[in-house]
């Protein structure tokens, strides 16, 4: 599969930006947007807003699945959640928001999936991994926790193979001096590699290695070394595709200031040496692409979705 399609969202304060956004590539470096910039599919349940977008091929239905966090700032921030995310991380939604496709251009109605049990706050940013020893999946997550009074936020997971039945939720990953959040894995040569954010000690994203998809994992300290000029505290969203090459193309996401600046691009020969160089110059975006991933596709299904009619709309699909 020779080509990409990056699932993401805008940083607005108005609903249309926390919807779901399309944008395609050819080589992973060079972007362009699908529905002239604007949202190709929207929430209309649950907090009404979208964020945090992951993809999957499902190996087993043949389906495409995206799920987001099930999250509206602009709707939610000044009534809902009072102004505060520490608001947010307690009484968030345990649920998140995903649609299902043939052929990535007719997508169903916006479902609403419990992952999170009922101890947990807001279930953030999830992420997808196929491990084809078990041919399942592990949806991962961030989430608070009610046993620690919601001060803490870890990495959990559950395993799926239809993106109906879940099995419970278990800790992935966590550390006891820092909340960790934002987690995004990848296999290569039979070794997992973890990304994820810290809020502390330090305030990076930082890149952990296991034999086994669950854990336990051990940090790798070359991509340390090639993070450290990487301003503390402004970064967050990691994630990665692997190009046609055998490079790692990293996106992780600026949040420093305000707008729609958006992933910064970093370029490695390979997870395992983690050696990430910064290269901006190689890249180009239509707009500032806000926390999403990326998905290997076919030029037939690249043809498709850059040709679709988006202004199409049928009510009469809903029930």
């Amino acid at each position: 599969m020779s080509c990409y399609l990056f699932v993401n969202f805008k940083e607005k304060t108005t609903p249309d930006g926390e919807q779901v956004y399309f944008n395609i590539s050819k080589d992973a470096f060079h972007w362009e947007a699908v529905n002239d910039k604007s949202p190709i599919l929207w929430a209309y349940y649950g907090d009404k807003g979208t964020r945090d977008h992951t993809i999957v091929r499902n190996t087993h239905t043949g389906k495409f699945n995206i799920l987001a966090t099930d999250l509206s700032l602009a709707y939610g921030m000044r009534s809902k959640y009072k102004s505060s995310w520490d608001e947010i991380s307690r009484i968030g939604s345990k649920y998140l928001s995903m649609w299902e496709s043939d052929d990535l251009i007719n997508w169903s109605e916006q479902k609403l999936i419990k992952v999170g049990s009922d101890d947990m706050g807001c279930v953030w940013a999830p992420d997808i991994l196929y491990i084809g020893e078990g041919e399942e999946y592990i949806v991962h997550w961030s989430s608070s926790h009610k046993i620690d009074n919601y001060k803490s936020k870890r990495i959990y997971y559950s395993k799926t193979k239809d993106f109906v039945a879940f099995s419970e939720p278990a800790v992935l990953y966590e550390r006891p001096d820092t909340r960790v959040i934002d987690s995004a894995i990848y296999e290569e040569d039979g070794a997992y590699y973890l990304f994820v954010k810290c809020e502390d000690n330090p305030r990076r994203i930082i890149l952990l290695r296991s034999s086994c998809a669950t854990g336990p994992y051990a940090r790798v300290d070359s991509f340390d070394e090639a993070m450290k000029d990487v301003e503390e505290g402004m970064y967050e969203a990691p994630t990665a595709v692997q190009t046609a090459d055998g490079r790692w193309c990293l996106f992780i996401d600026y949040y420093g200031v305000r707008g729609e600046h958006g992933y910064v691009p970093f370029v490695a020969d390979s997870l395992a040496k983690a050696n990430f160089k910064r290269s901006d110059a190689e890249f180009s975006f239509p707009y500032g692409f806000k926390h999403g991933t990326i998905l290997r596709i076919t030029e037939e299904e690249y043809d498709r979705i850059k040709s679709f009619d988006y202004d199409i709309d049928d009510y009469s699909k809903y029930p």
